[in-house]
């Protein structure tokens, strides 16, 4: 899963790696170094030199023992979640999401606010690096540069590598207000916003203090900022292309801009591939599927061998964006018939059993395409009735002798946890 533009500092090895992705799948009951060899390969030596430097840097710890079947009971090893945090952004069409997340991508703190995506790249992420900001505690300028003392109450990134190359934070003052919401532009299709929504209340962590008012301990390591927004966009260059609906967005560096402001490693990818490479690293995920996202948009991000798909462009994906009628209705892409916008349109009318067997036809598409293991629906506009359009998907794949099971992703929040393991996946080496 991991890619060399990824911009986002790892483990030093991918050995070391292994390890510590055997320790975050391990969770709260951990693993022992014996089991660790049996599962990488490598000598017991090997895995008690690794494991040696993971706990030296903060990153593991011992938890207790485990009866052994003979010789002296073996010491279990953890993952530390609070030795680093991450970031995860949704820029959706009218809202944004941001959360903090520990080093096992756990959510520790939520927070919501309308946008307008067609407000222009630059009162939207004004809004995105005040949200940053808040929930990581009003970071100085300079306080992520690599080396050096750390301010009281600064971050730095996980060992100390300077975000994409040194960029400096701008240190430049956010506007207090933010991006208004669009009050009253309605996306396409007819799809309200979410409900006024309000920065939520912090969610606490499986594995300790929930950090108070968004603000880290002095000196703590944060990986960076993952971004996920609306496609297409170019992955690589960290750029978005012509957005539908809003094609002011072609082209403008996203990536590069939000990392000197907030002096932190930055990546951006497409919403659905976020969201569905959250879902491909959750212990027993299928190793084909794919995530089918209905909200303000329609997209799908696919996961094959388990890693996520993005096309030698970056283009994989565009589910939305296949005609399914010829001469059907004109589509914000440019093309007519689209599945999204005929989805969106039965959504509008309030037909939402005629959406899902729209969106079923979408995913039968990609199940004969892709003969992917599973089909998984999410999305705001899915979770506001999900039997329904599980049901309906399922009613069309069955009905075309197709046997791939269809399952909901249910939480609100998948494509900004998925935003955060855009920096997580690398140190784990994913």
């Amino acid at each position: 899963m991991r890619e060399e533009n990824a911009q986002v500092p790892a483990v030093r090895s991918p050995n070391a790696a292994h390890v510590l992705d055997l320790l975050r799948t391990a969770g709260e009951t951990g693993i022992s170094r014996l089991e660790l060899a049996e599962r990488t390969g490598l000598t017991p030596q090997a895995v008690s030199k690794i494991t040696a430097r993971l706990r030296a840097e903060g990153l593991a710890a011992e938890a207790g023992h485990r009866a052994s079947t003979g010789g002296k009971p073996r010491t279990v090893l953890r993952l530390t979640p609070s030795a680093a945090y991450a970031v995860g952004v949704h820029l959706d069409r009218d809202e944004l999401t941001s959360l903090l997340t520990d080093l096992a991508g756990t959510p520790l703190e939520v927070r919501r606010r309308p946008l307008d995506l067609g407000a222009g790249a630059g009162p939207v992420l004004d809004a995105v690096t005040e949200e940053v900001r808040a929930l990581l505690g009003a970071v100085p300028p300079g306080a992520a540069s690599s080396g050096g003392v750390v301010p009281s109450g600064g971050v730095v990134p996980l060992g100390g590598v300077p975000p994409l190359g040194g960029v400096p934070s701008s240190g430049g003052a956010v506007p207090s207000g933010g991006v208004p919401s669009s009050g009253g532009a309605v996306p396409s299709g007819g799809v309200p916003a979410s409900g006024g929504a309000v920065p939520s209340g912090r969610v606490p962590s499986s594995g300790g203090a929930t950090p108070s008012g968004g603000a880290l301990p002095p000196g703590v390591a944060v990986l960076g900022v993952g971004v996920a927004m609306p496609g297409p966009l170019d992955h690589r260059a960290g750029v978005p292309g012509r957005v539908t609906g809003f094609p002011e967005w072609a082209g403008h560096p996203v990536r590069d801009e939000l990392a000197a402001r907030l002096g932190l490693p930055v990546v951006l990818d497409k919403d659905t591939n976020a969201a569905a490479l959250g879902l491909a690293l959750r212990p027993a995920a299928p190793g084909s599927f794919a995530y089918v996202h209905l909200g303000t948009g329609l997209g799908a991000g696919l996961v094959l061998g388990g890693a996520p798909l993005r096309g030698d462009r970056t283009g994989a994906g565009e589910l939305g964006h296949q005609t399914v009628q010829l001469d059907g209705p004109p589509c914000g892409c440019g093309g007519r018939g689209c599945l999204e916008v005929l989805c969106l349109a039965a959504v509008g009318r309030g037909e939402l059993a005629e959406a899902a067997r729209i969106l079923g036809t979408g995913a039968a598409n990609l199940v004969r395409l892709l003969d992917i293991d599973q089909v998984l629906l999410g999305g705001r506009v899915v979770l506001a009735a999900p039997e329904v359009f599980a049901e309906g998907v399922r009613e069309v794949l069955t009905g075309l002798g197709l046997t791939a099971p269809v399952g909901l992703a249910t939480g609100r929040d998948a494509v900004a946890e998925g935003a955060a393991w855009l920096t997580l996946a690398p140190v784990f080496g994913k």
